[in-house]
């Protein structure tokens, strides 16, 4: 039997902005059809961007999707195109759907089935479930249609249709990124065509949106389960394959190393959030740190270095070395570099609270003034130049508090907050691997960490070692492992408690964070959705 052309187009879409995402559907439709595919496929909701969220409860504009739907439909000729917009019912209620338009008609909808209420997915607030599996006659074929959540149902609707006499299962997706996750998809794609016999389709969307990303990697796996086609991570593809019959198969994109992999989504989400949201640069205060440098080399990355400012905030505390590494790495980077100084600043705070202060020794308020001077400089700069501060501070510090509210913490994206510290160093000497040089300048990479707010500070002064902190922190945020069981894997039980003391009471803190990428199966915020308020031992 001839095979089928079909035509996976992995786009990135923009949430609410509904008639620029039909004319990229309409435009991608032609490409796909001028590539000779008989089907061409779009992510899940693809028309009002994933996730819409609340939008999904104003009236209009799920009306403006509808009639968006039906304009498109008009448009599709000498091909039938899968797209996923918002349905409604007779009684008003919306459906998350895939709808199937040939020959300038609605020749079909299907309504996703299995709803995910979990980790980030909140789907049962905005949807009704659908009842019916759909099959689609195109090019000859009998196609079964599916919605993300369906395929990670065993018994879903995948193999009713393929009993109902599906030739090929289509599945359209908007799947949030997480590290690996595109190996976990390829093995459940396998295991239904070689559950159904039948060829699977994956089409996903790919781009940042908030704190999500979405990584693309749309696949075609084969009746037995063999990967036939791939896209890339991270980039706009359409994906063409011919799926049944002899001479089936596309091309297949690499896969990258783990921490390239994870390099690329943060560079994905700090540039969609930018551009998104129309800032013109992001400002960075550097201090000469791994974490800080990570971030402006993901900035530069995303943005270019033309749109980076880094900025150096001195203060008595801070040493000589890392200013110079603060400037070694602008310069490396391209990106024009601020020296300002706080000294005065502290000096004049600390002159207005000595009275209330007087016969106080020093403490973590004082640190705190410096940090959020600084918080005030790089937010000025913000407000007189428009670019969006992005702020510094990595997982390990988010979960056990060790940043300051409205100092450190203060920005508007938070790129690297899903990323431990162990993790931060790994991305960096990736990083410098890439450019085949030391772009982050070596001495930023082997010095001991310090937040320099008193003299000769070290986080280890505050902080088991982070290959310690780490592993306590996944099995606790992550896999909500209790003390115990911690304890069990041979970590020193004083240090378990402590680690875990920090982690719950500094959920106010984290409530207060900017978002920032989610990397980690389980990212704080929400994906982990603690209550502030909480006398809980358990």
């Amino acid at each position: 039997m001839k095979p089928l052309r079909i035509a996976l187009a992995q786009i990135g879409t923009t949430v609410g902005d509904i008639p620029g995402n039909a004319r990229k559907i309409l435009a991608w439709t032609g490409k796909a059809r001028e590539a000779g595919a008989r089907v061409v496929v779009f992510p899940e909701l693809a028309l009002t961007g994933y996730p819409p969220e609340d939008l999904l409860l104003r009236a209009d504009f799920v009306e403006e999707n509808l009639s968006a739907w039906r304009e498109l439909a008009r448009g599709i000729s000498g091909i039938t195109a899968v797209v996923g917009f918002v349905d409604r019912g007779k009684d008003g209620r919306n459906f998350n759907a895939a709808g199937i338009a040939s020959g300038g008609r609605v020749r079909g909808v299907y309504r996703k089935m299995h709803l995910p209420n979990y980790g980030v997915f909140d789907e049962v607030r905005y949807f009704g479930r659908g009842k019916e599996p759909l099959i689609i006659a195109a090019g000859g074929r009998a196609i079964g249609i599916t919605i993300c959540e369906d395929i990670w149902v065993r018994n879903g609707p995948l193999p009713r249709e393929a009993k109902a006499g599906a030739d090929i299962l289509l599945n359209i997706s908007s799947s949030p990124y997480h590290a690996g996750k595109w190996e976990t998809r390829r093995e459940l794609l396998a295991g239904h065509a070689r559950r159904t016999g039948r060829p699977v389709a994956y089409c996903n969307l790919v781009g940042g949106q908030d704190e999500l990303v979405f990584d693309g990697g749309s696949m075609v796996v084969s009746g037995k389960g063999e990967l036939l086609a791939r896209a890339a991570l991270f980039s706009e593809e359409l994906l063409v394959c011919d799926v049944g019959g002899r001479g089936e198969g596309g091309s297949v994109s690499p896969m990258p190393g783990e921490e390239e992999e994870i390099f690329r989504a943060l560079v994905t989400g700090t540039r969609d959030y930018v551009e998104k949201n129309r800032f013109p640069g992001a400002i960075i205060g550097l201090s000469g740190g791994v974490d800080s440098s990570l971030v402006a080399a993901i900035a530069v990355e995303a943005l270019g270095p033309s749109r980076v400012t880094g900025v150096t905030m001195s203060s008595p505390y801070t040493s000589p070395e890392s200013v110079e590494d603060a400037h070694a790495l602008a310069e490396n980077l391209g990106i024009r570099c601020l020296d300002l100084s706080i000294n005065d600043s502290f000096d004049a705070l600390q002159a207005t609270l000595s009275g209330p202060f007087r016969g106080l020794p020093p403490d973590a308020t004082e640190e705190n003034i410096q940090a959020r001077v600084r918080g005030t400089l790089l937010m000025a700069l913000s407000n007189k130049f428009g670019s969006l501060v992005l702020t510094t501070g990595n997982k390990s510090e988010m979960s056990v508090g060790y940043a300051t509210l409205y100092g450190d913490m203060a920005g508007g994206f938070a790129v690297i907050k899903d990323l431990y510290k162990t993790m931060v160093y790994r991305v960096s000497r990736y990083y410098n691997r890439a450019k085949g040089r030391a772009a982050i300048p070596e001495r930023v990479l082997t010095k001991p960490p310090s937040a320099e707010l008193k003299p000769d500070q070290k986080d280890s002064d505050s902080l088991p070692e982070y290959d310690v902190l780490d592993p306590i922190l996944r099995m606790y945020v992550e896999k909500d492992r209790s003390i115990p069981e911690i304890v069990a894997k041979g970590f020193p039980e004083e240090t378990v408690r402590k680690v875990v003391s920090l982690v719950d009471r500094s959920e106010y803190k984290r409530r207060q964070a900017p978002p920032g990428v989610k990397i980690t199966p389980r990212a704080l915020g929400r994906d982990r959705r603690m209550p502030i308020t909480n006398r809980s031992n358990a």
